[in-house]
């Protein structure tokens, strides 16, 4: 359940970046500006999800599951009424970024009925949730093609029955820990955990980039690769869906060795691609096959990242961590769609955003390989210790 709604509701947070070319051309939009619309969705889920962390570890995800589920609705048929503005589209997209927050508050639940053993592959698997992206650019434009409104209502109608569904099936560990202190308190107990941070960065290169691709692929495909909107939705697709498929792989190999050796193969993986894009190779097969790898290793460091969560958070705080963590994941996906926005109007290139690209993922590679894999696991009862000088966990 909890995997079917991060789907549907990411499926909502994303409904505008299929569309963005047709929003694009109606409204007259530059490229920055069509980017803005992209990007702003992704900002605000990204930081909703520190608030909805915390309120899940105080209410449990049987509440907050259903009820930002149900919330999302509203913005959703909002963009019918709004589509001929962009002002009002900016508006409705800051509203939409709700769906984005549910993340953070799967990560506790699933975490949850799991054993530390089993976790890496579990989490994995509600991360495969993040495939509502490649569910929007796949039938979105499709969907639309019978009815301009029609996307909006069938999606709204889905967030409706799971509501309901979820507030019938969903159910918290019934021993779990309820903390009593202050939302403050809890947020800034989880902020002065180094390892929050450290975390923080390596999931903003690994999960931003994939959602960051997520968002602009569509609008990079069109522009540079002079593809028509459903072709264009339908590559994002796939590149959405390999990055699904290799979350839980990048869990399942993270159960099997140390985490952050996986995360630093994974976005070792990315940085070499990402120089092979900024090439601008032809589509077919060069810049395919280079999309589709890089998706690998980000989908594969997304899950990685988070069995990392798992082991070093205590029960209690994983909410509280997982969305600070989450969030600056979600905004490493905002800042890309308006740098290559910027660069392409600026340069008439988007090789310079790939080169950045492979650059973040470079940094990301050595920092895990040469700090994270110093990391061990926490235990339930305290804090998570500091890890400067604990010796790495044996495969």
């Amino acid at each position: 359940m909890a995997t079917i709604g991060f789907t549907l509701t990411f499926w909502a947070w994303n409904l505008i970046a299929p569309l963005a070319g047709a929003y694009g051309d109606r409204l007259n939009l530059s490229s920055f500006e069509q980017s803005l619309l992209v990007a702003i969705p992704v900002l605000v889920g990204s930081l909703g999800r520190i608030l909805a962390g915390a309120l899940t570890d105080r209410f449990g995800a049987r509440v907050m599951f259903p009820l930002v589920s149900a919330l999302t609705i509203v913005p959703v048929l909002l963009l019918i009424p709004a589509r001929n503005s962009y002002g009002a589209m900016l508006a409705v997209g800051f509203l939409l970024g709700l769906g984005g927050t549910t993340f953070a508050i799967g990560i506790p639940l699933v975490n949850s009925w799991f054993p530390p053993a089993k976790r890496g592959l579990a989490l994995g698997v509600f991360g495969m949730g993040m495939g509502g992206v490649a569910l929007s650019g796949y039938f979105t434009p499709r969907i639309a093609n019978h009815g301009e409104n029609l996307p909006f209502v069938v999606v709204a109608l889905a967030l409706a029955v799971y509501a309901v569904l979820a507030w019938l099936l969903i159910t918290d560990r019934p021993d779990r820990q309820v903390p009593t202190a202050s939302l403050a308190s809890r947020l800034g107990s989880a902020g002065r955990l180094r390892v929050t941070w450290e975390l923080s960065a390596l999931y903003a290169i690994g999960f931003g980039g994939i959602v960051a691709f997520g968002v602009y692929l569509p609008t990079y495909l069109k522009t540079w690769y002079a593809l028509d909107p459903t072709d264009a939705g339908t590559k994002a697709a796939g590149f959405a869906l390999v990055t699904v498929v290799f979350r839980p792989v990048g869990g399942w190999l993270s159960d099997r060795v140390h985490p952050a050796l996986v995360t630093a193969a994974a976005l070792g993986l990315a940085a070499l691609v990402a120089i092979v894009q900024a090439f601008d190779p032809p589509l077919n097969p060069g810049g395919t096959i280079a999309l589709l790898c890089m998706a690998a290793g980000l989908g594969t460091a997304s899950g990685s990242v988070f069995a990392l969560v798992s082991q070093v958070t205590p029960q209690r705080q994983v909410g509280s961590v997982t969305g600070i963590v989450g969030a600056m994941g979600g905004l490493g996906g905002f800042v890309p769609p308006l740098v290559m926005g910027a660069i392409y109007s600026a340069k008439d290139s988007y090789s310079i955003g790939f080169m950045l690209l492979s650059d973040l993922a470079l940094a990301g590679c050595v920092y895990a390989y040469g700090r994270m894999r110093t990391i061990r696991p926490a235990g339930e009862g305290g804090a998570a210790p500091e890890v400067s000088k604990v010796a790495a966990r044996r495969p």
